[in-house]
């Protein structure tokens, strides 16, 4: 199997990429100030101020080190037509996700936020060729995994819902492991897309962190707190908006 190679003398970026490749387990190899490129590698990343040093067909000069990544695996999976893509997602705090193409792992990363989870699976699908997507995600957290499945609806062709219940224990596993042990697992189908529905302990926690966020100045209302928990805004656009109102009683 090919492997990506990595060419720069940009060291921020050399370590950057190699970081990203070393913690989702893929197989890489650096090439050196030379820039000689064996047998097995299959497309190069690199800088675009070095990118003329290159001698080879395949080469990924983009300056996001996880989009160069994702770009990369793409060149390498150029040709191939899947059947199925399937897309596995743990949705914790930092979400997992695992792209997998007739059980190959084609990509592994996380997500800040669900908002930023189709940023993540969409760069990857457009440059794949396959028949249909399916995304499997996990059923804890209720919240942010309807925010997830919210915004990723429109993306894939299906939706499932993975029980997890049973599975190792989750200090045992990363959220990439998590992500691809229920990307391999049957779930059940998604019907229509959900309404995110915050629990009254999850909005007091977000007021609580609007606290930390504006450093003790400002507690956001609950109703700025139901649009933080379901995605509409940000923390510091809430705690913003919440400075320009007058104090309510459920501040």
């Amino acid at each position: 199997m090919k492997v990506i190679g990595i060419f720069t003398e940009d060291f921020r970026f050399f370590y950057e990429v190699v970081q990203r490749l070393k913690e989702r387990g893929e197989a890489f190899v650096s090439l050196g100030k030379e820039g000689k490129v064996p047998p097995s590698v299959g497309v190069v990343i690199t800088t675009s101020a070095e990118k003329h040093k290159v001698h080879f067909s395949k080469v990924v000069d983009h300056p996001d080190p996880q989009t160069a990544i994702d770009l990369a695996k793409c060149m390498l999976a150029g040709g191939v037509h899947y059947h199925t893509i399937i897309v596995g997602i743990d949705p914790g705090k930092s979400t997992g996700i695992a792209v997998f193409g007739e059980g190959k792992l084609l990509s592994a990363d996380t997500a800040s936020s669900p908002e930023r989870v189709p940023e993540a699976v969409v760069h990857l699908l457009s440059c794949l060729k396959y028949d249909r997507s399916l995304a499997r995600i996990g059923h804890g957290d209720p919240t942010r995994r309807d925010r997830i499945i919210r915004v990723i609806w429109d993306a894939v062709d299906e939706v499932e819902m993975v029980d997890e219940t049973g599975t190792s224990a989750r200090s045992d596993r990363s959220d990439i492991d998590a992500a691809k042990r229920i990307a391999m697992t049957r779930g059940e189908k998604v019907k229509a897309s959900p309404k995110v529905r915050p629990t009254p302990g999850e909005l007091r926690d977000i007021q609580r962190l609007s606290r930390i966020e504006s450093e003790g100045t400002v507690t956001i209302s609950s109703d700025l707190a139901t649009q933080v928990a379901i995605g509409d805004i940000s923390m510091p656009q809430a705690v913003q908006f919440q400075r320009k109102k007058p104090r309510s009683s459920d501040e």
